[in-house]
């Protein structure tokens, strides 16, 4: 993992174009990768395995629970200052007409920096079973990770604590219906809030930002029709957390939107079926920008 430091604090990041070897990092465009609460990087462990070869693939671990970097005292860890960090992210990076892809949560960071007008380097989008419109907090997990936040720094650790069981991470209100198969990634991500009280601490003020402003999402969708770029919606068709109306809806609101939807899957498909994942997101890359619609 490399480093970055911004304004928020010190950012872990995966940069498969930063590699010595001189084959490693693909030359096609570059593909920035966003993840959910309580989950890091290695969520696209998969799709970047697969999409490495052709593309420069970068995946920023955020402070979103699962980071092992802790973050300033007045970092603002709400949705929009998180989608704020990957767009300060991008700049220092310098990294141009990336294809920005965000599953969970990632998805609606990747909805807010295309529509605070902060898409200057996103030339095309994939939001993969993400939240949208009113589904804030998301189903079980997100109402019990709402309830969580809060607590304090201290409880929030002791109650977190259970999460050390392969069987309570499988529940409905925990994992169980995010993932049909990645038992050992949410055992990984647990690690840091379990074991580092910094890193409690900035899981309880971001849950607790994220959470306080329920309609951030369905001011960001007033404006999706304003991006005319390349637009990616993959939906999992079995997702008991994202609606799949979501999906169809997000679809038609982006001037180039359409969507793809993937069988044997819950929200989390890059753990599911990332090699599905990979060459959708491939094929969608490839195909020439016709140009802004509407």
């Amino acid at each position: 993992m490399r480093e970055i430091e911004l304004t928020a604090g010190t950012v872990e990041y995966e940069d498969t174009g930063a590699q010595t070897d001189a084959d490693a990092g693909g030359s096609g465009p570059t593909v920035v990768f966003l993840h959910g609460l309580m989950m890091d990087a290695s969520l696209w462990d998969g799709p970047i395995a697969e999409l490495s070869g052709e593309h420069r693939c970068v995946a920023p671990t955020l402070p979103l629970g699962a980071h092992r970097r802790a973050m300033r005292d007045d970092a603002d860890l709400s949705l929009p200052g998180v989608a704020r960090i990957v767009v300060e992210f991008l700049d220092r990076l310098d990294l141009r007409d990336v294809t920005l892809i965000g599953n969970d949560t990632g998805g609606a960071l990747v909805q807010l920096v295309v529509s605070e007008g902060a898409a200057e380097r996103v030339g095309r989008v994939v939001l993969v079973s993400c939240e949208a419109f009113d589904n804030l907090p998301p189903g079980l997990t997100g109402r019990t990770l709402a309830l969580a936040g809060k607590l304090s720094p201290r409880m929030f650790g002791l109650f977190m604590q259970q999460m050390r069981i392969g069987a309570v991470r499988r529940l409905p209100v925990a994992f169980g219906w995010l993932t049909k198969r990645g038992g050992t990634a949410t055992g990984r991500w647990m690690r840091p809030v379990l074991t580092q009280q910094e890193i409690r601490r900035d899981a309880v003020r971001m849950l607790r930002a994220v959470f306080a402003d329920t309609r951030v999402l369905l001011r960001a969708a007033e404006r999706l029709p304003a991006f005319g770029r390349p637009a990616l919606v993959v939906w999992a068709r079995d997702d008991r957390v994202m609606p799949l109306a979501h999906g169809r809806r997000l679809a038609e609101l982006l001037p180039q939107g359409r969507m793809v939807e993937i069988e044997d899957s819950y929200t989390l498909v890059p753990l599911d079926r990332s090699a599905e994942l990979a060459s959708v997101v491939r094929e969608f890359i490839q195909v020439p920008d016709p140009g802004p619609r509407r």
